[in-house]
């Protein structure tokens, strides 16, 4: 039998306090968390805002990932993004390179995370259906889509990160776009 912390957090187990309807949109973060950590563990922090061609840098996907939770976690409360936010979402695609470090950019997702898992512990399962508005044109969704959502979309990013970060490791220097 394989030992439970080898196994793809999905399977093991359920986790506490989040209702059985969520614990997908729990494993499915906590599972991008834990392979965040181990792409990030040995990347060299000079190809943080590189690209190997025209994808995003592996920099642009942790703070994309961080965003996205923040966003759509947002208005799965019912509330909208504030001025913060906002600002957040506009340096994702123009970043200020020179003060994002790897450790901070893993750090924010890992803080993200933490903050999902505690608000899907508390999402009452009979709020899952409630109507949200997303975006300055309020368009409907519900709690669960947004959260179904956010995991979904943390996943897409995670796999680009993935690919991105293990091409960069392997070209060699002039084949890396500034």
């Amino acid at each position: 039998m394989a030992e439970k912390n080898n196994l793809e957090v999905w399977l093991r187990g359920p986790i506490a306090e989040i209702p059985a309807s969520l614990q997908p949109v729990a494993h499915a973060l906590l599972q991008a968390r834990e392979e965040v950590n181990e792409l990030t563990k040995d990347f060299p922090e000079n190809l943080l805002w590189k690209k190997p061609g025209p994808v995003a840098t592996p920099g642009f996907h942790l703070q994309h990932l961080t965003g996205v939770l923040d966003r759509l976690f947002t208005y799965a409360r019912g509330e909208s993004l504030n001025s913060d936010q906002l600002e957040s979402l506009a340096k994702e695609s123009n970043p200020d390179k020179a003060s994002w470090k790897l450790a901070v950019l893993v750090q924010n997702f890992h803080f993200q995370v933490d903050k999902a898992i505690a608000q899907l512990k508390s999402t009452a399962s009979s709020q899952l259906l409630e109507t949200r508005a997303v975006g300055r044109d309020k368009i409907p969704s519900t709690v669960l889509g947004l959260l179904f959502h956010a995991a979904e979309h943390t996943q897409r990013h995670l796999g680009q990160l993935l690919v991105t970060v293990k091409v960069l490791k392997a070209l060699p220097d002039s084949l890396i776009i500034e």
